[in-house]
């Protein structure tokens, strides 16, 4: 009775009053430190940074906070407080020496609206069910050729496709990255749905369009701020919005394709992944592991985005720094006449013998950075970490970008330079820190494929031509930051040699 004399008493202002304050002391009891937590800046009040996070360069905001803080520090973004592990040597004790420990995903409020808040897909999923689905992923992947002559073959003859392409512009300046987005996307394509489309298909170009369009967008400042505050951006306008309806369209394609593989299924030939797949499910009807249509769409969306982005990506990050220095574009033409010549076309036993090429994509993918910040981690059990105290289900966020631009692992960290690949005689040397498809346990499922794919494509189209920038034009480094770090759109001539 006296609580509702009390409230009946107070006017809007001082109730609003109230109950700031009450989201305040709420606030604090629920985001204090534990004793030993790694030191970070101080946030304001229910938004943490956000206010002074940069969004459009996260990896270089965090970069400068880790000069302050150290090599494992906190910072908390709206609801979230995530621990960032920075410096190869920290990064490796995270997710390789801890992978166990390090190896499950956060909550995530974009993820748990495209995956319909499930435990679906490949690449947001954890625990056993993830497990699950990583082995049949990898395991069927490589029945269909993964890693083999097979899918060897097949990279070649999507080559002959792309420098088909590029003939056609007759020397005219032409946009490498929808060329570059269907020549990686049709050699994933064919291992998950059993099929390459033509680079003239309108509605495969749709797609590809979509799938830009979500990096892009779940990396920018709205995706960010939604995940920090995804109570309040749910109901406001915004580019965001836009990110859910493209992931809808692509979640589609693959219901879509699932459904055209029901039709003709053949048990005792399995043509691809979502063949295989369909199998499985018959097999699992009882279990909870996720073999559902609805996650075989997922899966396949996982598969092609995680296949298609970031060779695409890679690859237009070594046209903007051939270009750029084009002595080293020359030097690497030169290996290839020598190794290769113009008679035949390339193989993966060439890349032995071409220790300065091997060296140059390995810089392109060091420098580039193509995934600067990694996917998060959370913790499964108490722990320490660079000596201080990680509680159990805390955010980790292993940066990438701080152990490829490492001082104190590369000479020139800023720099375009080979050489971090070579030793004094010219030959090929593996760097510890070169870790472009992260490690441990979550390590790019598609890494061998995406290393046959940018030797051969890019030793294949220097063979053919020689890559210069439009007359006056200077490329830039500088990026478009989304999940991805992609070059800013720029024209290239490619002329026959």
């Amino acid at each position: 009775m006296w609580l509702y004399s009390f409230f009946q008493g107070l006017d809007l202002t001082r109730l609003l009053l109230l109950v700031f304050l009450f989201l305040l002391i709420a606030d604090f009891f629920k985001n204090r430190n534990p004793p030993n937590f790694p030191p970070g800046p101080r946030g304001l009040p229910l938004l943490g940074c956000v206010l002074s996070m940069d969004f459009q360069r996260p990896h270089e905001y965090l970069t400068k906070l880790s000069e302050t803080y150290g090599n494992v520090f906190h910072l908390r973004l709206g609801r979230t407080k995530i621990v960032v592990v920075c410096g190869y040597k920290m990064v490796k004790e995270a997710i390789v020496t801890n992978a166990e420990n390090f190896v499950d995903r956060p909550y995530n409020a974009i993820d748990a609206r495209f995956y319909s808040g499930t435990t679906d897909g490949l690449l947001a999923s954890s625990g056993e069910r993830w497990k699950t689905h990583r082995r049949f992923a990898l395991s069927t992947l490589r029945n269909f050729g993964l890693g083999k002559n097979v899918t060897e073959q097949s990279i070649i003859e999507e080559l002959l496709h792309l420098q088909e392409e590029m003939v056609k512009e007759k020397g005219a300046p032409f946009h490498p990255a929808k060329l570059f987005n269907n020549d990686a996307s049709n050699i994933i394509c064919q291992l998950v749905v059993g099929r390459r489309y033509d680079y003239s298909d309108h509605t495969f170009s749709t797609i590809l369009k979509h799938l830009s369009d979500v990096i892009k967008d779940e990396g920018s400042i709205w995706g960010r701020l939604y995940d920090s505050f995804p109570w309040l951006m749910k109901h406001l306008p915004g580019p965001h919005n836009k990110m859910f309806q493209d992931f809808i369209t692509l979640q589609e394609f693959f219901v879509e394709e699932v459904k055209r593989h029901q039709q003709d299924l053949d048990h005792d030939n399995p043509r691809d992944y979502i063949d295989s797949f369909l199998i499985e499910m018959e097999k699992h009807k009882e279990s909870d592991l996720g073999f559902t249509k609805v996650n075989l769409a997922l899966c396949s969306l996982d598969l092609f985005t995680a296949g298609t982005e970031t060779t695409s990506t890679t690859l237009q990050w070594a046209l903007v720094y051939l270009i750029k220095h084009p002595e080293i574009q020359t030097r690497v033409q030169a290996e290839i006449d020598h190794v290769i010549g113009q008679n035949r076309l390339p193989a993966m036993s060439d890349r032995a013998n071409m220790p300065f090429t091997d060296a140059v994509i390995h810089e392109v993918q060091r420098i580039g950075n193509i995934i600067p910040l990694n996917g998060m981690r959370a913790a499964r059990n108490d722990t320490m970490l660079g000596g201080y105290f990680i509680p159990k289900g805390t955010t980790v966020l292993p940066m990438l970008t701080s152990v490829l631009y490492d001082k104190n692992e590369w000479e020139t960290p800023d720099s375009f330079n080979p050489g971090h690949f070579l030793d004094s005689h010219g030959r090929f040397v593996k760097r510890d820190a070169f870790l472009p498809f992260s490690a441990g346990k979550r390590v790019c499922l598609g890494e061998g494929l995406a290393k046959m794919e940018l030797f051969l494509f890019l030793v294949g189209l220097l063979q053919k031509f020689s890559f210069a920038a439009p007359e006056g034009v200077e490329l830039s480094t500088d990026s478009i930051i989304g999940i991805t770090n992609v070059p800013k759109p720029f024209h290239v001539h490619a002329k026959v040699r």
